[in-house]
């Protein structure tokens, strides 16, 4: 029975989601104990548009200070990713059934729910948790509430 659930559940394998999640811990490990920096992604888009939005919130010491670290920093996500792309998947073309107007309106929530958050999943989930910060923790259980509640609100309304 449960070599069923884990087949249903994983049908391509569940090895590649425990290497990429060993892999995810080990860089956000090693980033805050080599630099007691901590990884989230949202800081690193709002450090990056501090270099041309000139407005007081993205001119914030906590992003300008920050940005050149954090761009070498997503540039080794995107090379991480080019890798795997080239080497794994073949550089084979990836396609969703998703329209892009349902992506673009996803994008703008999970953008406005990282600042509302003040922070993404990344580093709430990866960071936060990993440090073991309690506002971590809720701010997960939220995000996770709120995309099980979304998931099959939007499965029954788009079917």
């Amino acid at each position: 029975m449960l070599m069923n659930l884990t087949l249903s559940l994983f049908p391509l394998g569940w090895q590649h989601y425990l290497l990429g999640g060993l892999f995810i811990g080990a860089g956000a490990a090693l980033l805050f104990a080599l630099t007691g920096r901590i990884g989230g992604m949202s800081t690193v888009f709002s450090s990056s548009w501090s270099y041309v939005v000139q407005r007081p919130f993205f001119q914030q010491p906590r992003f300008v200070d920050s940005r050149s670290w954090r761009l070498v920093y997503a540039a080794g996500l995107i090379l991480g990713a080019l890798i795997w792309w080239l080497g794994f998947a073949g550089g084979a073309a990836q396609a969703t059934a998703v329209p892009a107007w349902q992506l673009l309106v996803g994008g703008f929530f999970v953008g406005y729910g990282a600042r509302l958050g003040n922070g993404c999943t990344s580093g709430h989930g990866i960071c936060g948790l990993g440090s073991l910060q309690l506002p971590s923790l809720m701010a997960v259980l939220t995000f996770m509430a709120t995309a099980f509640i979304t998931a099959n609100l939007a499965a029954r309304w788009l079917a």
